[in-house]
């Protein structure tokens, strides 16, 4: 019996210990690059190096191992604490992952406008000082919680280890042949009770090369019973439909990439954008470039109670689904919208520099003469995005975690987060591959090359994110109506399988 590492109890410590360390960075000059003016193109601005960068890259790392470990661990343990099997829990679950959203769109608002505001006006040492004293509040209150939790246990081998298994024992069986009665392939017997437990799964036909690492061997001891089974080339049957349900997720996950990879570059460009046009709202009051992300986040703490409490119960009385639509529907929902969020971040683009070309700001220094052009211009796209990042967030959490074995629940939000940070780390070589493509192309040695966004082609770039994102919806409709989804009950649906009904006794 192993314990599920469901509790962020671990990692958050180490968020609190990176901004601890990023405080003392930001507070002693000495370990600071002396200030610049990035926007001086004459102006030449130092790097820190040797134990100075060591101590920011400390404190960063830090930060990513504990975030890592918050948002990998957090969103299964909330789900731990509903049973799935009760159908007014199943949507409370559901509710759950939209005010986990909720939540983080509240904390990223407070982040953006209360920090932001002290970062610029006291210090960055005293935002990353509050930081580490809100970590330090978290960590009370949810071990303050500790005695009311649903702890969920584990029995037997690692989930992981049970999945290898099966495709080591699929390829050692390869040149076996399937037998054409299933009640042929291995499973244990097993009562009604503990087939609960042991999660009973139906024979599907997909993937039946799969199935060869349950073929029963032929071969018996010298008392003339079978030889002990080797869970290296022999598995259960629903042992490898499991196999199967992360195999079939693969190119779900795989489609979700090019949309953080759009989110990524929607973030860092749009605040240059903003950078360069009017972020007054009122004669005295200006939104810090750094607050602009603040925009989609206001509408998703609006969007997502009204998704959750309106169209959701609104939706469930036509289509009888507990979420009102599918999980997978859902991340289509956002799949189509990131790419029309590009496509109107492309004209909004093209109607910036169309600005800047008639006043004849093209070179500019923003923070000295800004376009006369407001900064909200960039509202309609942020919207459109965050309407996408709700659909599929939540819809990527639910998926991930409704369809996961269940021993990998406690890590199935892994792979959102896997998937997001492989869209971060690929925006970064899109950029270096589109700069390499065009650099003869442009006086500016690339679409995206040097640092006056004014003589940039931001717009040409962000169509091509658009089409990119158009072909990753083709495909994704491809993959996601030749999903199976896994049956949610077990036991029913096995005991209406044949050969399953005669192994539970």
């Amino acid at each position: 019996m192993v314990y599920n590492p469901n509790t962020p109890t671990l990692t958050i410590p180490r968020s609190q210990n990176g901004f601890a360390v990023l405080t003392i960075q930001a507070h002693y000059p000495k370990l600071k690059p002396p200030p610049c003016n990035i926007f001086d193109p004459a102006a030449r601005c130092e790097k820190i190096g040797g134990g100075n960068s060591a101590v920011l890259f400390v404190a960063l790392y830090l930060l990513a191992v504990g975030s890592a470990g918050i948002k990998a661990a957090l969103p299964s343990h909330g789900a731990d604490q509903f049973d799935e099997k009760d159908p007014k829990e199943a949507r409370q679950m559901s509710s759950f992952f939209n005010c986990l959203l909720l939540a983080v769109c509240v904390g990223g608002a407070v982040s953006l406008t209360l920090i932001v505001w002290i970062q610029d006006n006291k210090g960055w040492d005293w935002g990353f000082l509050i930081s580490s004293i809100a970590i330090l509040l978290a960590v009370i209150i949810f071990l303050v919680g500790l005695p009311m939790y649903r702890i969920q246990i584990i029995q037997g081998t690692s989930a992981i280890i049970s999945i290898i298994q099966v495709y080591v024992a699929a390829i050692r069986n390869r040149n076996l042949h399937l037998p054409r009665d299933h009640t042929e392939l291995y499973e244990i017997d097993m009562d009604k009770e503990a087939a609960v437990e042991a999660e009973f799964l139906p024979l599907r036909d997909v993937f039946r090369c799969l199935d060869k690492a349950a073929i029963q061997p032929t071969s018996t001891g010298q008392d003339g019973k079978p030889d002990a089974p080797n869970p290296w080339k022999l598995c259960r049957v629903a042992q490898v439909e499991n196999a199967k349900i992360l195999l079939g997720m693969v190119p779900i996950f795989c489609c979700t990439i090019i949309m953080t990879l759009c989110l990524a570059q929607l973030q860092t460009f749009s605040i240059q954008q903003g950078l360069t046009m009017n972020t007054s709202v009122t004669k005295s009051f200006h939104i810090p470039p750094a607050s602009l992300p603040i925009i989609p986040i206001v509408f998703m703490i609006v969007i997502i109670p009204f998704y959750d409490q309106i169209f959701v119960p609104f939706a469930r009385k036509f289509t009888g689904i507990p979420t009102g639509i599918t999980h997978l529907q859902r991340v289509g929902v956002g799949l189509i919208l990131s790419s029309i969020s590009m496509a109107v971040a492309a004209i909004l683009e093209e109607k910036r520099k169309g600005v800047a070309r008639d006043h004849n700001l093209l070179d500019a220094i923003p923070v000295v003469q800004p376009l006369p052009i407001s900064t909200f211009w960039l509202s309609f796209q942020y919207f459109i995005f965050g309407i996408a990042d709700m659909f599929t967030y939540v819809g990527l959490l639910e998926f991930f975690y409704s369809e996961a074995p269940k021993g990998l629940k406690s890590i199935s939000s892994c792979f959102l987060w896997s998937s997001m940070a492989l869209g971060y780390f690929l925006s970064t070589i899109l950029v270096k591959i589109v700069n390499g493509a065009t650099k003869n192309v442009t006086r500016s040695g690339g679409w995206l090359a040097g640092n006056n966004i004014n003589r940039n082609h931001l717009n040409l770039f962000y169509w091509l994110l658009s089409i990119l994102s158009l072909i990753n919806f083709s495909i994704y409709l491809f993959v996601a109506k030749r999903y199976k989804y896994r049956p949610q009950n077990s036991v029913d649906s096995n005991e209406k399988n044949v050969g399953l009904e005669q192994k539970i006794i």
